[in-house]
């Protein structure tokens, strides 16, 4: 072979090498990297994220909760960014120059091609002010969102509230993106699923002034967006607003609940806050402020704050030790002040006496034949074998974490068992005589208000209950989970509750009954008080009732912190809070009076 066939082949081989050079580039920029296609495609197209609307909220009347406002995110382009009017672009915002540019640094650090949010929800006046002026400033543009509305400045802790999704969000669901919202808690946080609804995309030409000139390819390549689903929750927001005009000027809960379905009417938690400080650009202002607030009205009372329930736990008690076979209805103890202090009255007879009178040496005595049964010779291991069931059948009136609400965040409270008792003394060490103060509620044990409510679902049902819960139906159909439509049976046989609903109701309409002040004329009401004791200040007062004593339709829980006696404070809220909801009227107004001009925040803590 020649020279001259030599380097023909060679040239060959360069220009071929040459070509698989470009060939590969060119795939590389058209098939795999797409950062040229979409800086080209950022030049002519704008491709803008439809947010939907989020699923609006109404209470069990129809009446609208909480509804969507329009608001304006500021979108900026950094390489559609030409030579501007800093100066008037800043005045036009509210800006200064120093924070002008920290926001565009970071922008431009994120990605010089991709839309990033300049400002944050501007509102429809802000919006108005700008809109005119924003073609002088090429590269930026505005997206559409909207903002939860509150109407009624009520419930802030059931409704909870939205907020952008963090980092670990996004990582664990890949359905959202950077700046998209989520609930943060209460129902926005239970039904985000359903309220959020579904992003669409439209991609519009825009001129080299920034102004839309028409959609790309006529929509071909859009997506509509899809509207989150309307929630209809069983809350009552009459009576929601006026559980919170009661409760003012006072620390505690209410929670009121239907017996016949398990949704939940209302749920109070005093202090409380407005829900629309929690909106939009005000977050970031008021949120540090209630979170420091040493009232603490973030905290929700109604499902997350622990009390020992007191003598309200009697009722129960009393039916485990019927339907055990160590009392019967018509057992009688006499008052026995020598085993635990009590306040005078006869010696109760039987179990519905008891519960009017709420006798403490009378429940000490009950609670000794439930832990003790003679089943073992030693008598902790006896004390071991009662507690355990003791433990167990008090779970099942939805103690100790088996309440399974829709509301996020409920605690579980303290049921102490074996296990409990035996780290705290240890094996073999306790008996009846070391956990005697339980007999009364007191002790070891926690609840929380919404299973203290539940509580009074149960009796009025006479031994089930629905999984209390806020959803009510989905767009106009009864679409609700299952888990809330099955009756929970407590073990405990109906007959059993006649003495205690009985006894619940002496305590309301007959003399020497501890909540005389919870009367509501022309109704039957059956209700228990209890007074929780503690360490820090004033007994808290407590109440539970249910109404009519008969097909009930409301059953409820009231706590008022550093109140006292269940009877003075507890009992007539909650005969206001019935009366509200099954009249629609009141008929005492001095009660409704004294319980609205009292300021009860400032309570002297005993010594």
């Amino acid at each position: 072979m020649n020279n001259f066939s030599q380097r023909k082949f060679i040239i060959g081989a360069i220009f071929i090498a040459i070509g698989l050079i470009f060939l590969v580039r060119l795939v590389n920029i058209q098939l795999i990297d797409n950062k040229y296609k979409l800086e080209s495609d950022s030049n002519v197209l704008r491709v803008i994220t439809q947010y939907p609307a989020r699923g609006l909220i109404y209470d069990r009347n129809g009446k609208l909760l909480v509804y969507n406002e329009a608001s304006y995110d500021l979108m900026l382009i950094p390489r559609q960014l030409k030579e501007i009017d800093t100066n008037a672009f800043c005045e036009l915002f509210e800006l200064t120059k120093e924070a002008f540019g920290k926001k565009l640094t970071k922008i431009k650090n994120y990605s010089t091609y991709k839309p990033s949010v300049f400002e944050k929800e501007l509102s429809t006046e802000a919006y108005a002010n700008i809109q005119d002026q924003l073609y002088k400033f090429p590269g930026f543009y505005v997206e559409t969102r909207t903002l939860r509305s509150y109407p009624n400045k009520n419930a802030a802790h059931l409704l909870g509230y939205i907020g952008e999704v963090t980092p670990e969000i996004i990582e664990k669901d890949t359905y959202y993106k950077s700046g998209d919202y989520i609930g943060k808690s209460g129902i926005e946080l239970a039904y985000e699923g359903l309220l959020r609804g579904k992003r669409g995309v439209k991609k519009v030409m825009v001129d080299v002034h920034n102004r839309e000139k028409g959609r790309y390819l006529n929509g071909a390549e859009d997506t509509l967006s899809v509207s989150g689903k309307t929630v209809k929750t069983g809350i009552d927001i009459a009576l929601q607003t006026y559980g919170e005009l009661l409760m003012q000027n006072k620390t505690g809960s209410i929670v009121a609940i239907e017996p016949s379905t398990g949704e939940i009417l209302c749920l109070v938690s005093l202090p409380s806050y407005d829900p629309n400080m929690l909106v939009g650009r005000e977050v970031r202002k008021n949120y540090p402020i209630l979170s420091k607030d040493s009232l603490n009205p973030l905290f929700n009372r109604a499902t997350m704050a622990q009390y020992p329930p007191g003598s309200i736990f009697k009722t129960i008690q009393a039916l485990i030790a019927m339907q055990e076979g160590v009392i019967t209805e018509n057992s009688g103890f006499s008052c026995l002040k020598s085993l635990v202090g009590c306040h005078n009255h006869p010696n109760a007879t039987n179990v519905a006496a008891s519960i009017k009178m709420s006798c403490n040496p009378y429940y000490y005595q009950v609670f000794r034949k439930i832990i003790q049964q003679n089943k073992a010779k030693s008598i902790y291991k006896d004390s071991e074998i009662g507690l355990a069931e003791w433990s167990k059948r008090v779970k099942k009136f939805g103690f100790g974490g088996t309440l399974q609400t829709d509301i996020p965040g409920v605690k579980n409270g303290l049921v102490p068992g074996v296990d409990f008792y035996n780290k705290w003394y240890g094996e073999g060490r306790w008996a009846f005589s070391t956990i005697f103060s339980l007999s009364i509620g007191q002790g070891e044990l926690g609840v929380v208000p919404i299973q203290m409510a539940n509580l009074a679902a149960i009796i009025a049902n006479r031994g089930y209950y629905y999984q209390p819960h806020i959803i009510k139906m989905v767009d106009e159909k009864s679409t609700i989970p299952q888990q809330f439509k099955q009756k929970n049976y407590v073990g405990i046989d109906a007959h059993y509750f006649d003495p205690i609903v009985e006894g619940m109701y002496g305590v309301v309409q007959e003399p020497r009954g501890t909540a005389r002040r919870a009367k509501i004329a022309g109704v039957e009401v059956c209700g228990k008080t209890g007074t929780a004791q503690n360490p820090h200040g004033e007994d808290h007062s407590v109440f539970i009732a249910f109404a009519p004593k008969d097909n009930p339709k409301i059953a409820i829980a009231v706590y008022v912190e550093n109140a006292g006696f269940g009877g003075t404070w507890a009992a007539p809220i909650a005969s206001l809070m019935m009366e509200k909801y099954l009249t629609d009227s009141i008929s005492d107004k001095i009660k409704e009076q004294r319980i609205l001009g009292a300021n009860l925040m400032n309570v002297i803590p005993k010594k």
